[in-house]
């Protein structure tokens, strides 16, 4: 942190924060003297490439191949992925693998290729090594889909870990996506991507590549092929991604290319190639299913700051009653708690918590807890006298506690990667409990300094558990929010067996879908805020966590009424629906806007209430298949060239295509269509796709078309399951699929499989079972027949 950090520090806490800003900068100042002490200096370096090939040695699903300063393990797993390792790093032990690594496939054989080289041929992939240690992966049909050229590492001369360097080259067409949350995607365009969570600071828009949950996962599209590759790595780096150009007819293309850089890690890497659907179902078998939300969660949430008191959140739930609005969980913010305290509440502010939340409990509202690791270190705190007992705090290479600057004060933190410091963790949440919290909310997780923006609060030479292996905070950064995750989950997982956790992280990295979701905090609020909200949505679901939503308005400042309401149209469509109070300086409550916002949001809140039941499918779906709910225009159809430059829509599940308003004063929009018919929902007006079509987009609400054929599950005017059809197409059928709810526990329902179809001047609908064919087990409405009489 510098002298410009502090004034931009002043400028958001006001001349109340400068006590706080002046402790910022001495703990930065004593991070430095730390690491100064407890890092050596790298020095001089050494430069090491593979070398020449030397000899293989066959395994089973792969070998391994020796070269002359080096040696690659490739690996085909019988889920079809493919990895590969140098200097006899391996997929263990790892913390995005959920359990153990997957058995290797015994028909992949590392045999002879051209040129002297060898290869791997599995059944969705070839994997080829050159002599010199280029690694390519190919499709069954022999098109290169990715060449990573030989890797460099610069190695400290007087021992340390190494840097290295990766360079790729794809195809001249291809699309980068991924990284994580990126505000400036999903397509990731020309530039440099850190790969390093920060926490809360100015909020940040599509401009500026700043994201709390980073990871080395890029998602490439082609019309060759997709693939996912992730280097498995958690320390800090930077991947440098450049679009190709195609060479017009003249044969000369530049490839795509990536370069990844890292600081230090193993150099390891796992690959999934097929369609979008089988690339991120293998994906979700190595990194783990995504756990399924209570299906309250899936519902309108409120986050209320924490400055509030226990009237304040009344107000909040009547207001939403009183006006019709849906309302199915409350946030509190971090600052609910008493004064430098954790797993507390202030007394004076919520003296009655547990009976307000066993009331709003029955009314159909959830309370969860925000909770951030640090904790206050001053004696008398019981959490941090309990975890000096049980020393489960980060310390520093001399053995020393490591002390940072945080929202309470001077704070320590636990040291997650410690299975013992998350068993010990976990179990404080039977106070969150006690209090009658349904769930957690993680806030300034990455860790970071709370008046730093994004400044790291630990040193880099913290020293960390990993699980036994020991290490520093270089590599237990990123990584530190997947392992708070994990003791939430647990946690609650034990306490509470009958019910599914809820657990929301604000920063993460690959494997955090095992144990919750995430949501994008710290977009600046303003209409590019808007659109990176959309983008980090995205991009997230196509790393493998699908459950995810902005803070409607955004972090800061005080949204106009046209950017709230649209703002709040986008995310009555997103996994999570989240609305916020807003700061002290105001309010953020669909009444603050006046009634035409008012009566526009009720809308808007009344669909998704409606529309619960598809989510409900969906989020089963995800765990099942690791398929987002949110899913870009062309996950059907990814060689549409089109639809992968199509960034301001998006696909929820397989029935609905959303285009949310993203521009100030728009009352009309264009929309891209991919390939087959689709309706309006509201005119139930059809289009005919691939198209791009120019649509009403008026303040009452934003374009949403349904698939001809579509099978939606929702909720019905009696509150009772329904489904609604929408005809398909003359001379087709349709047909979807529906996971009826079985409650917050984990019962896993049977999918229901419906098929429709034109019968004459009807449409019939028919649940498809092993028996054959039977009645649906809910009343159906068939939608999309007035365009067929007009046709008539």
């Amino acid at each position: 942190m510098d002298g410009r950090d502090l004034v931009r520090s002043m400028k958001t806490v006001g001349s109340a924060g400068m006590a706080q800003g002046l402790r910022t900068v001495r703990a930065a100042w004593r991070r430095r003297r730390v690491d100064a002490a407890g890092l050596p200096p790298r020095g001089a370096e050494r430069a090491r490439v593979p070398g020449p090939m030397r000899e293989v040695e066959p395994g089973p699903g792969g070998g391994v191949v020796r070269f002359a300063r080096s040696e690659l393990r490739i690996l085909v797993a019988v889920n079809g992925a493919v990895f590969w390792g140098w200097d006899g790093a391996g997929p263990e032990p790892s913390y995005a693998l959920a359990g153990r690594c997957p058995e290797p496939d015994p028909r992949a054989v590392l045999e002879p290729d051209k040129d002297g080289g060898w290869r791997v041929v599995a059944e969705r992939a070839t994997v080829a090594v050159s002599r010199h240690g280029a690694v390519e992966v190919r499709t069954p049909g022999n098109v290169v889909l990715r060449r990573e050229l030989p890797p460099r590492w610069w190695e400290p001369v007087g021992g340390g870990p190494a840097r290295w360097t990766q360079r790729s080259e794809v195809a001249a067409d291809a699309r980068f996506f991924g990284l994580g949350g990126r505000s400036a995607g999903p397509r990731l365009r020309n530039g440099t991507y850190r790969l390093w969570n920060t926490g809360p600071g100015l909020p940040f828009t599509a401009a500026e590549d700043t994201s709390s949950v980073t990871m080395p996962v890029q998602l490439v599209v082609a019309d060759a092929g997709t693939h996912l590759v992730f280097h498995d790595s958690a320390w800090d780096g930077t991947v440098a991604l450049r679009e190709g150009v195609e060479g017009a007819g003249s044969g000369h293309d530049r490839p795509g290319r990536s370069v990844l850089r890292m600081d230090g890690g193993p150099l390891r890497c796992w690959v999934t190639v097929g369609t979008p659907a089988r690339v991120l179902l293998a994906w979700a078998s190595l990194t783990g299913a995504p756990a399924l939300p209570p299906a309250w969660a899936l519902g309108h949430h409120h986050a209320q700051a924490g400055f509030g008191d226990e009237q304040d959140l009344r107000r909040v739930v009547a207001g939403h009653q009183e006006r019709d609005l849906p309302l199915d969980a409350v946030h509190l913010g971090i600052g609910h708690g008493a004064a430098r305290q954790v797993f507390t509440v202030d007394e004076e502010r919520f003296p009655k918590l547990s009976v307000l939340a066993e009331e709003l409990r029955r009314e159909g509202v959830r309370l969860v807890s925000a909770v951030e690791p640090a904790v206050a270190a001053v004696p008398g705190n019981t959490v941090y006298d309990d975890g000096t007992r049980a020393d489960v705090f980060v310390r520093d290479a001399t053995g020393a506690v490591v002390r940072g600057v945080g929202r309470p004060g001077d704070v320590v933190f636990p040291d997650f990667t410690h299975a013992g410091a998350r068993a010990w963790w976990g179990e404080l949440h039977e106070e969150r409990l006690g209090r009658g919290f349904a769930g957690v909310c993680h806030d300034l997780d990455a860790p970071t300094s709370f008046a730093a923006f994004g400044e790291p609060t630990l040193p880099r030479s913290a020293r960390h558990a990993l699980e036994g292996r020991g290490g520093d905070h270089r590599e237990a950064h990123n990584v530190y929010a997947l392992c708070m995750a994990r003791a939430g989950y647990e946690g609650l997982r034990a306490l509470t067996p009958d019910e599914r956790p809820f657990v929301l992280s604000r920063s993460g990295w690959a494997g955090l879908q095992r144990y919750g979701g995430a949501w994008a905090g710290g977009v600046a609020t303003g209409w590019p805020g808007l659109r990176a909200s959309l983008a980090q949505v995205l991009g997230l679901g196509l790393c493998g966590v699908p459950y995810t939503g902005p803070e409607v308005g955004g972090a800061d400042g005080s949204p106009s009424p046209e950017l709230y309401l649209r703002w709040l149209q986008l995310a009555a469509y997103l996994p999570l629906f989240r609305t916020s109070a807003g700061s002290r300086a105001g309010r953020r409550e669909p009444w603050e806007f006046g009634a035409e916002v008012l009566e526009h949001a009720r809308v808007a809140l009344v669909e998704r209430r409606r529309l619960l039941p598809y989510f409900v499918t969906l989020a089963h779906l995800a765990r099942r298949t690791g398929a987002p709910y949110v899913r870009p225009l062309w996950w059907q159809a990814p060689e549409d060239r089109a639809l992968r430059d199509c960034e301001d829509a998006f696909l929820l599940g397989d029935c609905l295509l959303v285009a949310p308003v993203l521009d100030a004063g728009a009352d009309r929009r264009a929309v891209r269509l991919p390939r087959g018919r689709w309706y309006d929902v509201v005119t139930e007006r059809a289009y005919e796709g691939p198209a791009q079509v120019l649509v009403d987009a008026p303040w009452a609400r934003i374009p949403v078309f349904a698939r001809a054929g579509a099978v939606i599950p929702v909720r019905g005017e009696d509150g009772g399951p329904e489904l609604e059809v929408w005809a398909p197409a003359p001379g087709r059928t349709g047909g979807g699929l529906v996971v009826p709810d079985a409650g917050d526990g984990w019962v896993e329902p049977e999918i229901e499989r419906y098929v429709c179809r034109w019968e004459g001047p009807r449409v019939v609908v028919e649940r498809q079972g092993e028996d054959g064919m039977s009645e649906p087990s809910c009343p159906v409405r068939v939608r999309g027949l007035a365009e067929r009489a007009a046709q008539r």
